[in-house]
């Protein structure tokens, strides 16, 4: 007899994330006995689903990662964060980068990689 292993699974919903995702979601690869529970939200909510450990596998950002880097495993694939990638810092007039702590800057979430470079840089 076959056991049932149902994994509740946290992605994003951006491309990247459903583009990587599309064959298991949709049933195109036979995953044999292992059932998904798809939870789709921005990476700040999955991070705190994470600390939280209410989700099997998820997508986590670096930082997040670092927290929980003793109940979750980092693949080796799957990563986006690399040299000229991002996160990057936009706005519709020129800055002056030595005085970036005078500006408000919007950031995806506390736990964020984005958030940990722009403190740090």
């Amino acid at each position: 007899m076959n056991s049932v292993s149902n994994l509740k699974f946290g992605f994003s919903p951006c491309p990247n994330d459903t583009y990587i995702l599309d064959a298991i979601v949709n049933k195109h690869i036979d995953c044999r006995d292992i059932n998904f529970d798809f939870f789709v939200s921005d990476v700040e909510v999955l991070n705190q689903k994470a600390f939280n450990e209410e989700l099997d596998i998820t997508k986590l950002s670096f930082h997040a990662w670092l927290k929980v880097h003793s109940k979750y495993i980092l693949l080796n694939s799957g990563s986006a964060l690399g040299r000229g990638c991002g996160p990057l810092l936009i706005s519709k007039k020129t800055l002056n980068i030595n005085k970036l702590t005078e500006y408000s800057v919007a950031i995806p979430g506390k736990n964020t990689t984005a958030n940990l470079l722009l403190n740090i840089f």
